[in-house]
């Protein structure tokens, strides 16, 4: 399903991760892959409170749980660089979708980097 938020469409999600090499893009692709996977998530189950959006947005903190181990398998890791750029987009997803007021630390509530 495509994205219809135009700004969130045309948004150029982990750009700080992309712009450092310590982050093989590859591996920075799959994380994108999962926030636009969150977005559409979001379009199509439409949350009506914080409590669904934060149902759809442990599933993508787990995914990139997971995508840990291909980060270290290239070297790298989800650090402090990684995980503000990663805080900064879902804080982004929460509040393009209206939800101004979603807690960071309940957003990734699940994270283990």
């Amino acid at each position: 399903m495509p994205i219809t938020h135009q700004r969130v469409a045309g948004h150029a999600f982990l750009r700080a991760m992309y712009d450092d090499p310590y982050f093989p893009d590859h591996v920075v692709d799959q994380g994108k892959a999962i926030l636009l996977r969150l977005c559409e998530r979001v379009e199509a189950e439409r949350p009506s409170d914080l409590e669904g959006l934060y149902v759809l947005t442990l599933a993508a903190t787990e995914e990139f749980n997971a995508l840990e181990e291909e980060f270290e398998a290239a070297g790298s890791e989800i650090e402090t660089v990684a995980r503000e750029c990663i805080c900064e987009e879902f804080r982004f997803v929460a509040s393009q979708y209206g939800f101004t007021d979603a807690d960071t630390q309940e957003l990734m509530a699940g994270r283990d980097w």
